[in-house]
């Protein structure tokens, strides 16, 4: 029997890339099951004080997610995406087992390392088997339709989670949930995902890449994407700031509404509401920039999340305030998100991919642990407000840093020119 011709673009490679498109919606409901509930959880249950101590949950994910994106990238092109994968969702298994036996919130903190390993390995794979597989002319579509499963099922979880949890014990909620969704995408993921090795040497055999045939050691590489190139760096601390402030949504802004009143359904809907509008709108926003360019979505995008802090700091713990600045929130990070990945793609070889996006992402995700202390330590120290104001006055100053220091050349590259049967 003959082997299927490998080929680049979605159109193509729609049956894997529908098959990764859902395994992302399974990896963004992992984390959403937690965005209405264990804040919560770590006041109600465990009676946690400090703001500080109860996002230390989001540190430790960060911590773990960030170092697994920076080793999945380097592992990738040694072990394979497909096996990288498959062990993202083994990891995964425990989580539910030990938030449901947690006599303790230290228990707690250890299962989102486990949980931050989980999405290190799974989501970075997913997202880099996408580019692989459409090739370079629609890598921004790709990643928008990646983004938007992937906080599609952030938005899911996280409103049906708030809803189940004013009738059911918020724990029970979670530790159900979780055993659901890691098993069933463990074995999606077992039985029916290809690698995609050879669509890389493909892309890699078609592209001028002026003669480089192996990737960058991983010291190289984080050296080129965090201050040596200005169109990686750049990306680098838009990518951290960002998920500085998805970490404040995460664990303070919760609290925030809790505590002027909001009920745990209230809390639930506003948490869902934002990443509903970010993962919706990433299929239109990464279309997008693959028309007009990288540059000016990551500003723009990172200006409107700063505005829609504002707005929340400013609200006083309304929930139709918040709910609006939730939306506002989601579109801002909806034009960033999808397009920073893509503009790190366009900037590097098909070999270099996928550590570069490894070193972006670890940058990223480190964003989560900035955010947790930050905006932690500034909620004990100031107040919910004073702590949402804080993280608008540093969104903005990313958005302006790219605006300076990003290429205005930051588009999608002539290679992009590859024919999808090439």
């Amino acid at each position: 029997m003959t082997a299927p011709q490998v080929r680049l673009g979605l159109r193509e490679n729609r049956g894997q890339f529908t098959l990764l498109v859902a395994i992302n919606a399974f990896v963004g409901a992992m984390v959403g099951l937690e965005r209405s509930t264990l804040p919560l959880i770590g006041q109600d249950d465990f009676g946690v004080d400090s703001t500080a101590a109860v996002v230390s949950f989001i540190v430790a994910f960060g911590l773990a997610k960030a170092f697994t994106n920076l080793g999945a990238g380097a592992l990738a092109q040694r072990v394979g995406r497909r096996r990288l994968l498959i062990l993202g969702w083994a990891v995964a298994l425990p989580v539910p087992i030990l938030i449901a036996v947690a006599p303790s919130w230290g228990w707690i903190v250890a299962a989102n390392i486990l949980l931050g390993i989980n999405q290190g390995l799974a989501w970075s794979m997913t997202v880099v088997m996408k580019i692989d597989l459409v090739g370079p002319k629609r890598r921004g579509l790709a990643l928008g339709l990646n983004e938007a499963a992937g906080y599609g099922g952030v938005a899911l979880a996280a409103a049906a989670s708030g809803w189940l949890a004013s009738a059911f014990a918020p724990r029970d909620v979670l530790v159900i949930a979780a055993a659901a969704i890691a098993l069933t995408a463990l074995a999606l993921s077992v039985a029916f995902v290809r690698d995609t090795a050879e669509h890389v040497a493909l892309e890699q055999a078609s592209a001028e890449t002026g003669g480089q045939h192996t990737p960058p050691s991983l010291r190289e590489a984080f050296a080129d994407a965090t201050y040596r190139r200005p169109a990686l760096r750049a990306c680098s601390q838009a990518g951290l700031v960002n998920n500085l402030n998805d970490a404040l949504a995460w664990g303070i802004v919760p609290l925030f509404l809790a505590a002027n009143g909001a009920s745990t359904g209230q809390v639930g809907l506003v948490a869902g509401i934002y990443p509903a509008v970010w993962g919706g709108a990433q299929i239109a926003t990464g279309h997008w920039s693959d028309r007009v360019g990288r540059k000016p979505l990551i500003v723009g995008g990172m200006l409107v999340q700063a505005a829609a802090l504002a707005l929340l700091a400013a609200s006083g713990g309304d929930v139709g305030v918040a709910a609006a600045a939730a939306v506002v929130l989601g579109i801002g990070t909806a034009l960033v998100y999808p397009t920073l990945i893509a503009a790190i793609s366009d900037a590097v070889a098909p070999i270099e991919r996928a550590r570069m996006v490894g070193v972006y992402r670890f940058w990223r995700d480190s964003g989560y642990v900035a955010g947790g202390l930050i905006a932690g330590l500034a909620a004990d120290a100031i107040d919910y407000s004073g702590a949402i104001a804080v993280v608008a006055a540093l969104t903005a100053a990313s958005g302006l840093f790219a605006l300076v220091d990003m290429p205005q050349s930051s588009r999608p590259r002539a290679v992009d020119a590859i024919p999808a049967d090439a």
